[in-house]
């Protein structure tokens, strides 16, 4: 075992590699959610969602997982939506999850896989949401709220697609993908 590799509690090695961009894009999220939002009536709008998906096209499913999980999770909480926080947690993973599925294995990194798994995931984040918003706020206000949560979640997708295709263009995606393959 070299310096770069340790072993979790069930025998698993963990890159140092692994994870530091874990880490690194798990702090994007929190940036993109925290930083970059507009208020709404049960939350706010941001852009944190776009770099979920970057992690999952360029470094995959669990990856992306974690950094939603974390990123969107941690923005909730220093934000002051505590009971957000859990919802955020499991929403994010979930999406990740769903476009990693889809994308990596599914698709098999096809043309058009970023998109079909960006939008599968996409659809179950704003149902998920809107149930819980449902439990929250009631009805009224989370249907009030999912043309709010519709656009973040697109912009999420577009932006994030835009940015992904300018990297894969630039061979810059190839040279992250392998830098942790």
């Amino acid at each position: 075992m070299n310096a770069q590799t340790n072993v979790n509690n069930s025998g698993q090695k963990i890159r140092t590699v692994d994870i530091t961009v874990t880490a690194a894009m798990a702090a994007l999220v929190f940036l993109g959610t925290y930083i970059f939002k507009i208020p709404t009536i049960s939350g706010y709008v941001h852009l944190g969602d776009c770099m979920i998906l970057l992690t999952v096209a360029l470094f995959g499913m669990k990856k992306g997982a974690i950094a939603g999980a974390i990123g969107g999770g941690l923005s909730d909480f220093i934000g002051g939506y505590f009971y957000w926080v859990v919802p955020t947690l499991l929403i994010k993973c979930m999406w990740a999850i769903v476009m990693g599925l889809i994308m990596h294995k599914i698709l098999k990194d096809r043309k058009g896989a970023f998109l079909i798994g960006a939008v599968a995931g996409g659809i179950l984040h704003i149902i998920a949401y809107t149930l819980v918003r449902v439990a929250l706020y009631g009805g009224h206000t989370a249907i009030i709220e999912i043309p709010a949560l519709a656009f973040q979640t697109g912009a999420g997708i577009v932006i994030g697609f835009v940015i992904y295709m300018l990297l894969k263009k630039s061979g810059v995606a190839g040279r992250l993908s392998g830098m942790v393959a």
